[in-house]
């Protein structure tokens, strides 16, 4: 969320800047919603002192021993008066509050101008992409019996998938290579959390209110829905605290399902396990002094590519143009991995600095020294990686002209040696 002090002194200025990223500030409505606000926070003030006044003219004129049946009525006229004038206030506050959790953060300077994806810019490209002597096939016909998509099909719907034998235990060993990577190396500590979060958690990280429809509710009395990323309750780890100095920066790492309905993307990827309603991900999370953010957000892209330079997979870094970035994000970089099959770089992990946007929803602060007043904390994050593309990534640029797929050398200890998709078997 927007800092509303900052809003409410440069209205245009803020709009101006929202532009670069393709949204619309509602400046009317949001000054119409200030006047009201001003207007019942002046009444409110103003009823509050003159009842205060007359309280305290009951006061002497009992001790005077005089009427004061007249200025009993006029206080509780003014007490009624003020109750409403109340009621009405946080009715405005409340719908200013709904206002502002619709608003995205602010794109930092640095951040490329452009309305969408095709203008992201490449910051770094490593690795050398694969060739072959022979037509390079996709992960669906690489995983053959392994990517058993009609059987997921048949228990759940489309957009699902099971992995069966040498795959399922590949992607085991990919999980578990990530996390040791981000403990051992990289100091994350490892977080277990809950795979359902209630609204108030979905709000603090930015996708409620406006991506509801992305979401997966559970129903039922309890207001509860899946989670589409590990960032939500990784992050909400420290919501409704105050930290001391000492304690930052936090560094988590966590590894979760993630469910998506993947709304306004039928149509893509509907071949595989590139794009689906359920998915691996081990995420990052980063809880830092606002100072120390930036370097942070180029810390924790770096971890990210670790994982994919052990694996030997070429890809490339691109800074996200304004209109691609994420709701919460004031900056992404997004690490596209090289597959043969489709001739293109694809997605793999989002590194985003939120600045202090989830911190003030989530009420998350840390104190400099004792007695001085809190300070929002930044937050980062970021996936290290999404296991599932990473799964593809390896079959793709592994094969070989008989489909066989070698491990990568990184993994091999995670198999027991074993250096063939096939000899998993």
């Amino acid at each position: 969320m927007l800092d509303i002090k900052s809003l409410r002194q440069r209205p245009e200025a803020v709009a101006e800047v929202l532009e670069r990223r393709g949204f619309v500030f509602d400046l009317r409505a949001f000054q119409v919603l200030e006047q009201e606000r001003k207007r019942l926070q002046s009444e409110t003030e103003t009823l509050q002192s003159e009842r205060n006044k007359v309280s305290k003219t009951i006061g002497k004129a009992k001790e005077q021993g005089e009427d004061i049946s007249t200025l009993v009525g006029e206080i509780g006229d003014l007490g009624d008066r003020l109750e409403i004038a109340k009621n009405a206030l946080d009715e405005v506050q409340e719908r200013a509050h709904d206002f502002l959790l619709r608003v995205p953060n602010i794109p930092d300077p640095s951040v490329p101008d452009g309305a969408a994806e095709e203008e992201n810019v490449e910051i770094r490209a490593w690795g050398t992409q694969p060739t072959f002597d022979f037509n390079p096939e996709d992960h669906v016909t690489l995983g053959g019996a392994m990517l058993d998509l009609a059987a997921a099909a048949r228990m759940t719907g489309s957009r699902f998938a099971v992995l069966r034998g040498p795959l399922a235990r590949l992607q085991r060993a990919l999980t578990q290579f990530m996390l040791d990577i981000h403990t051992n190396e990289h100091g994350y500590e490892e977080i277990y959390v809950p795979y359902m979060v209630n609204r108030q958690s979905l709000e603090a990280t930015g996708q409620l209110p406006k991506f509801e429809e992305d979401l997966f509710s559970v129903g039922g009395d309890a207001d509860y829905f899946l989670i589409p990323t590990a960032e939500v309750p990784v992050t909400n780890m420290v919501g409704d605290q105050i930290l001391d100095q000492e304690r930052l920066p936090l560094k988590m790492v966590s590894h979760t399902p993630c469910f998506r309905s993947e709304a306004g993307s039928y149509g893509r990827d509907t071949r595989g396990i590139i794009r689906q309603h359920q998915f691996e991900k081990v995420e990052l999370v980063q809880v830092v002094e606002p100072e120390s953010s930036w370097k942070a957000l180029e810390e924790l892209t770096s971890h990210a590519e670790a994982v994919l330079r052990k694996l030997e997979l070429p890809y490339r870094v691109v800074s996200l143009c304004g209109g691609d970035l994420g709701f919460a994000a004031a900056k992404t970089y997004d690490l596209e991995v090289w597959l043969p099959s489709q001739g293109a770089y694809r997605e793999i992990s989002s590194c985003s600095n939120f600045l202090d946007f989830q911190a003030r929803r989530a009420k998350a602060r840390f104190r400099r020294r004792a007695k001085e007043r809190p300070e929002l904390v930044h937050t980062l994050n970021g996936s290290g990686l999404a296991v599932g593309r990473t799964l593809v990534a390896i079959l793709e640029n592994y094969q070989g002209i008989d489909g066989e797929v070698t491990i990568p050398e990184a993994l091999i200890p995670y198999v027991d040696g074993t250096e063939t998709l096939e000899q998993l078997a």
